[in-house]
């Protein structure tokens, strides 16, 4: 099973379509592209397993897994790129500018209640990620 994420590359974020089976679930928000850099730039772009874990911070969410010369990239709640991503990718009801959004907590449960169930069944889910030409 796949989660498409088609990007918009943008001076100060990236900015996403998540799609699920052809549905889009939500937007997204990330760093901008700093070629793979540590904790300042998105992760390039393939495709990724997805697994459900759990951290004090963030409670329970995705990561995705693989990534060449990076960790703990994670699916988790923020409105702001440049302020509170590392790296990882904020699921966003609405994009409100380049890496920022609103409403991230909403869109973040949105994609926990489609994803976790299927996880939980032992199915594997892939993200591909990918330009949005």
């Amino acid at each position: 099973m796949e989660l498409v994420l088609k990007r918009q590359y943008l001076p100060s974020g990236t900015n996403g379509i998540l799609s699920f089976s052809g549905h889009e679930i939500c937007k997204t928000i990330e760093l901008p592209w700093l070629d793979n850099q540590r904790r300042i730039s998105c992760i390039p772009e393939g495709t990724y397993r997805l697994r459900k874990r759990f951290s004090p911070k963030f409670k329970w969410h995705l990561e995705v897994m693989n990534v060449k010369n990076r960790d703990l990239i994670l699916f988790h709640p923020a409105n702001d790129a440049l302020k509170e991503l590392n790296g990882c990718i904020a699921p966003v009801s609405k994009l409100t500018g380049e890496g920022k959004g609103i409403q991230s907590r909403i869109a973040f449960e949105r994609l926990k209640e489609i994803i976790f169930p299927y996880l939980e069944k032992g199915f594997s889910i892939e993200l591909t990620i990918k330009k949005d030409v």
